[in-house]
Parts: structure tokens; sequence; C-alpha cells
């Protein structure tokens, strides 16, 4: 049933390019660490670099488990699901990296994504993820759904912060620059927009 593909081409990329909702996983190397899952939307906040190279933009929240998991060890899985129209679940095991702000790679990296104005949702990072394993599966059991829209509330409650009230936000919540495990997160403080 399900196949291993050697790169993000075709049809694959293709499914991958029209979901509107990815998962994502990491964990840290402790073996009683905790585990993250993650859902991720907002059309537009994903894009395929090349055949084996996969990004997306990860905005302000509450915590940044990800972020500190990737910073440790690199490991990371992107899951999607067909909720509409023929079954399929496509994984991509690989390495993951979150490039920063101050990062010199950054502004050539979010020109991978025109569609979206980063300034409303606090851009943080943007994780880049190189893949290892690319496999998919028959996705028999996920159900059907229909996507309506994006959410706007992310946008509305972030648009309020400018770069010293995003840092000052990300200062006071205990899970931002540091994870649930106590490893290092988001570094801080936040560094300006250089876009």
């Amino acid at each position: 049933m399900g196949k291993t593909y050697e790169r993000i081409d075709g049809r694959l990329r293709t499914f991958i390019e029209a979901q509107p909702l990815f998962f994502t996983a990491t964990a840290p190397l402790s073996g009683d660490g905790t585990v993250n899952l993650s859902p991720k939307g907002l059309k537009g906040s994903f894009a395929v670099l090349d055949e084996l190279t996969v990004a997306y933009l990860d905005f302000a929240g509450s915590n940044a488990e990800t972020i500190a998991h990737l910073r440790e060890n690199g490991r990371i899985t992107l899951m999607w699901c067909a909720f509409q129209g023929p079954p399929n679940i496509v994984r991509v095991h690989g390495r993951g990296e979150p490039v920063f702000r101050d990062d010199p790679r950054f502004k050539e990296l979010l020109a991978h994504f025109p569609d979206i104005d980063p300034t409303p949702h606090g851009l943080r990072a943007i994780i880049v993820v190189t893949a290892g394993l690319i496999r998919d599966t028959c996705g028999y059991a996920v159900p059907f759904m229909a996507y309506e829209e994006d959410r706007e509330l992310h946008a509305k409650r972030f648009a309020r912060e400018d770069d010293v009230s995003l840092d000052t936000y990300f200062q006071k919540k205990e899970h931002v620059a540091t994870s649930l495990d106590g490893l290092p997160g988001l570094p801080l403080p936040l560094p300006p927009h250089s876009v």
C-alpha cells in the first residue's frame, strides 16, 4: 500500500501544496522528554523549495517546542492527510532547522511565501526541512472533512504587536525561550524584522 519516493515532485508535490493543513512532529533526545505534535495552516505559509527541501513560516504562539527540538537534534516529521478526494497520507521524515529573523538567509527564504504578509502574524522563524525519507500510505481511515477558510484570529491577535511588544509577549511566556523539558527555544530578545 505505501510507497517510498526519492523526491518531492509531480503528483506528490501537487498533493502536498494543495493541502490547507499539515502536522509537524518533533521530540527531544531524552527518552522521557515531551513529544510535540502541532497542526500548521494558513494558506501560503508552506513552500516546496526544491525536490528535497520544504519550508514553512513559524508564527508567534504560546510555546516553541518545535524550535527547541530542532535546535537540539534536528529531527522532524511532516504529515499531510487527504480530507477530500482520494485517500492519501504523505510523510516527510527529515532534518529541520529554524532560520531566525536575524539570519542572513531569512530574507531570501521569505521570498518563497509571496502570498503571506508576515507582519500581522508575529513571524519569528522559517523552518527549513530537508527530506531524508518520503513516504505515502493509504489514508483509508481518514474521514472526509471540508475546508471552509483560514481563521482570522491569529492575525488579528498579533497585528496589535510590534517587535518590542512581541518580544515582551515572548518573554512572559514560560515555554517560548525554554521548552517544556528545559531545552533552549526561541532566542530572546527577539531580533527586529529585517524585511
